[in-house]
């Protein structure tokens, strides 16, 4: 904020008028992925921004919202110098967004503790959760390992004595992997960490997964490589003999690839299109009405992220000098998500109900999930204990 004033006065005599307009917004910059392959996923959530701020009225608190939205190209570095931009040139008063756990990290400290506050809609690495927690940090989503975590215990309650394990080798996947293994009781047979983003090709790992005699198969395969992996499965003919249970590799984006290769396929989350209550009624319809999708899980964070910062801009009327104010006003989580309300732990993560979900064709002929069963109730994650607030 001292910047902007900075920027303010400096600039006063000679823009008069406009470093007053800088002056009445709340300036959010947003970091995703919107060029290369996993930009649709990118896609999603900046339609799920502008949609949040089409239904706040383009105002928080009576200040303008202006967005900025900075592609990090799915490389950490590009992320981290656009990150940078945001911060030291843009100045603005929030940072959010943040696909991939390594993008997140790498960017972490160009924010925390310089000013804006930040807000992952998607990426929740364990370090953050823990060690490196920071009272300037607020999640939407949830901390990697939870929803393995779901998973493991869906996997114990079905009676699956063996499993074999595959996920990509990055900051996520390790995660994911030590999620599922955390509550999972039975055997596990077989894993492979395979190299990410470059590999597309399973066929040796999936051969491997037949031989190992396994149960079941637990996957985490984000975006492309998810399409690819189910339809690998089925061509290698293991869809008939092992059941694939999965975490993030199943949602409204890679349905429409998917199709039947994903009908009756089990995944976990904490969101899902068909929640009952106010708020994801109506952000689910109007999403779909504004772009002809059903929203994805990246998308219902991303909404929730922008009602978050109104919430707290509401709370301090506009004053965003008031970081103490605006800080109190989010860990109360004071605002209806689209997930139903939900509290923050210690770290800033949410407190929250996880469910398992299942693929179908709907009678409209869209391929979309429904709720199965609530997995855990008002579950926090197990790095809490490490945060130091």
């Amino acid at each position: 904020m001292l910047k902007k004033t900075l920027t303010m006065a400096a600039g006063l005599a000679m823009l008069g008028s406009a470093v007053q307009a800088d002056d009445q917004t709340v300036d959010i910059g947003f970091v995703t992925t919107l060029t290369v392959g996993p930009a649709v996923i990118g896609r999603d959530m900046q339609d799920a921004v502008d949609l949040a701020v089409e239904h706040l009225g383009g105002a928080m608190a009576g200040k303008k919202i202006n967005v900025i939205y900075e592609d990090d190209g799915f490389k950490p570095e590009i992320g981290k110098q656009k990150t940078e931009k945001l911060v030291n040139s843009d100045n603005v008063d929030f940072v959010a967004g943040y696909i991939w756990s390594n993008v997140l990290l790498a960017s972490y400290k160009s924010v925390v503790g310089n000013g804006p506050f930040l807000i992952s809609s998607n990426a929740g690495p364990s370090q953050i959760a823990g060690k490196l927690c920071h009272e300037d940090f607020f999640s939407t989503s949830w901390q990697n390992d939870q929803t393995p975590m779901a998973m493991g215990e869906v996997l114990n309650q079905r009676g699956v004595k063996s499993l074999y394990i595959m996920a990509p080798n990055y900051a996520a996947g390790k995660n994911m992997v030590e999620g599922v293994e955390r509550t999972y009781k039975g055997e596990i047979v077989g894993k492979d960490m395979t190299k990410w983003p470059g590999q597309l090709d399973f066929s040796a790992e999936l051969a491997k997964a037949r031989a190992s005699g396994a149960e079941a198969v637990f996957v985490f395969y984000p975006g492309k490589a998810g399409v690819q992996f189910f339809k690998q499965y089925e061509q290698a003919g293991l869809k008939s003999e092992i059941p694939l249970y999965s975490v993030f590799t199943v949602d409204s984006i890679s349905l429409p690839l998917l199709k039947d290769l994903a009908v009756g396929s089990l995944n976990t989350q904490t969101w899902s299109p068909d929640l009952d209550n106010a708020t994801n009624k109506k952000f689910v319809a109007d999403y779909k009405a504004k772009t002809g999708r059903y929203p994805s899980f990246y998308a219902a964070q991303s909404y929730d992220t922008i009602l978050l910062i109104n919430s707290a801009v509401e709370a301090v009327n506009g004053d965003l000098s008031d970081k103490a104010g605006m800080r109190a006003a989010m860990k109360k989580a004071d605002f209806e998500s689209t997930r139903g309300r939900y509290s923050y732990g210690n770290n800033h993560f949410p407190i929250q109900n996880f469910y398992l979900r299942e693929a179908y064709k709907n009678e409209a002929g869209e391929y979309t999930v429904k709720t199965v069963q609530t997995v855990f109730e008002n579950h926090q994650d197990s790095y809490a204990s490490e945060c130091g607030m």
